[in-house]
């Protein structure tokens, strides 16, 4: 029988959407009911989580629901346990910094969720503060781990595009404004005091996705706009809503590629998925969302004929396009990346997405909001 190495993971912020639904549930908790994570010499890494959180009755609750034992509402405690080797962190971002700073000087190896600090400043000391404590540290980068995302680096690796030349990308949802149906998001999302807005949610995300499959960000412009200026939270009070709600960018990349994002959360959607990606190049295109991904090479390309007089007969342009096979089996790309992170802590596997890549998330971040109050491109060149 394979040895296991049980390690003690402190997730703190597990009453919260993310930490419990991606972080607990589909990723620590479904990586114990498929035995734990298998190394090269056949070990099985075990989990033991730790809850932490603000709440005990929402804690206790969780703990007994999935037969778990340990939760506590001092985070001290926690990190003090001889135990615990690693922390986790699912706060509202105001709360994550201090947090980190104590995981740091408890010597805990650090996962976070993003953005890693509400600035780049604050993020780099972090990066700097583990480096210089040995402990190792990521940042959670869930997108990569998309099955959509996936099979587009498998066209990108295999020269599909010849020369890319642009991305265009869509991203959002119409979230409630909690009035007449509840709101899917929480409210601290819509408060810049709680460190919301879409720009410092999503534009962390952009950072790792364009640099890891298009190439680093040089420029970013950015427009940005709070388009509902009233919500209702949580316990059914109107709050004014100060957060950007809405962001609209492009983006110029190493290469001369010109990317164009545009983030949401007062959108409806009419497309195949809440996330999709447009990749345009010399010698073909490709479309990739959450799950699936498809293609057009231009021996197949269609020739449109701008004729508004005589309506569209025969195939739809969406017909004209071939899905990427499955060819693998793609797992949760929550999980996936704790997987590759306890590897990482417990076997020293590569793990390159650490607190310096966040950093860089909370630079464009940074740069986009910049762009949006001065109305100039801002360049992300060093002495540029």
């Amino acid at each position: 029988m394979a040895a296991r190495r049980s390690i003690g993971i402190v997730v703190n912020g597990v009453t919260g959407r993310m930490g419990y639904r991606q972080h607990l549930v589909r990723s620590l908790l479904a990586i114990r009911e498929q035995g734990g994570v298998q190394l090269a010499d056949g070990t099985r890494i075990w989990p033991e989580p730790i809850l932490v959180g603000r709440d005990p009755d929402k804690l206790a609750a969780i703990a007994e629901q999935h037969g778990l034992t340990e939760w506590t509402t001092d985070l001290a405690e926690a990190l003090a346990r001889p135990d615990v080797e690693i922390y986790f962190d699912s706060q509202v971002t105001s709360q994550r910094e201090k947090a980190i700073r104590q995981a740091i000087a408890a010597g805990k190896h650090i996962y976070t969720e993003k953005p890693l600090a509400e600035g780049s400043a604050a993020a780099l000391e972090l990066a700097e503060l583990a480096t210089a404590a040995g402990v190792k540290n990521g940042v959670v980068q869930d997108k990569l781990f998309l099955p959509g995302l996936r099979k587009l680096k498998r066209l990108i690796d295999g020269g599909f595009f010849g020369q890319i030349l642009s991305v265009r990308g869509e991203f959002g949802y119409w979230v409630f404004e909690g009035d007449w149906q509840d709101a899917q998001r929480p409210s601290w999302n819509y408060r810049l005091a709680d460190g919301g807005g879409i720009v410092m949610d999503m534009f962390p995300h952009w950072n790792y996705v364009l640099e890891e499959l298009f190439g680093n960000v040089r420029t970013v412009q950015a427009t940005t706009a709070t388009h509902i200026t009233e919500r209702v939270d949580e316990r059914g009070e109107t709050y004014t809503a100060d957060a950007d709600d809405a962001a609209y960018a492009i983006f110029e990349l190493e290469g001369g590629i010109i990317a164009q994002l545009n983030s949401s959360w007062v959108v409806r959607v009419n497309r195949d998925e809440l996330v999709e990606f447009q990749v345009d190049g010399t010698h073909g295109s490709a479309v990739a969302g959450l799950r699936g991904c498809k293609f057009q090479h231009r021996a197949g390309t269609p020739k449109p004929v701008w004729n508004p007089d005589l309506p569209l007969t025969g195939k739809s342009f969406r017909d004209e396009w071939t899905e990427v096979p499955d060819n693998d089996e793609f797992d949760n790309g929550f999980k996936v990346q704790w997987e590759a992170f306890l590897k990482h802590v417990v076997a020293g596997e590569a793990f390159h997405w650490d607190f310096t890549s966040g950093a860089r998330g909370v630079r464009l971040a940074e740069a986009g909001l910049e762009s949006a109050k001065t109305g100039q491109r801002i360049s992300l060149i060093e002495g540029a």
